[in-house]
């Protein structure tokens, strides 16, 4: 597997300039764990990035059912890739599709690369934030002030799990 500093460049994660709210909810992004030899991705247009505890910080949420929870929960890393318009169709294959019976990575063309800790960014992604885990706790049903999003988001009650990541390196191209 290639190198990812082979086609991105490393950037400080405060150089970014994107609009978060519109990079998660309309361009969405893939959230990957694993390892080299075993990993699996899916698309996400629900997350946070900010500073918390003095850190840069990504959030992700995963519902426990889905085959990419396993990986989160196994593993200290996770990424966050996002791309142009033009791969729209990665993201919803990825989305739609369970790695469980498909192999997305053969399924879409995407072309995995290894990042300087070992995890897998992707070459047709226009950025990758790289997130060690820091903190993850599920949200709780008795937390909810307003019951309606319950009923709109978990009528089933499979309450996602949150990742919050520490940004350990940014690439861009």
């Amino acid at each position: 597997m290639d190198l990812i500093t082979n086609h991105f460049k490393t950037i400080d994660c405060k150089k970014i300039t994107d609009n978060v709210f519109r990079l998660i909810d309309d361009e969405w992004m893939l959230i990957t764990a694993g390892i080299p030899e075993n990993f699996n991705t899916m698309t996400a247009s629900w997350g946070l990035m900010g500073i918390l505890w003095n850190k840069p910080i990504a959030i992700c949420f995963i519902r426990p059912q889905r085959y990419t929870f396993a990986f989160t929960e196994h593993q200290d890393y996770y990424t966050l890739s996002f791309f142009h318009e033009e791969h729209r169709s990665i993201l919803n294959f990825c989305g739609t599709k369970s790695g469980r019976n498909t192999d997305k990575i053969k399924e879409t063309g995407l072309i995995p690369l290894l990042t300087e800790h070992g995890n897998i960014g992707y070459l047709q992604a226009r950025m990758v934030l790289e997130c060690r885990k820091i903190y993850a706790d599920r949200i709780h049903e008795n937390g909810f002030i307003d019951a309606g999003i319950i009923s709109k988001n978990y009528p089933t009650k499979d309450f996602h799990k949150f990742y919050i990541g520490q940004i350990v390196q940014s690439y861009i191209k």
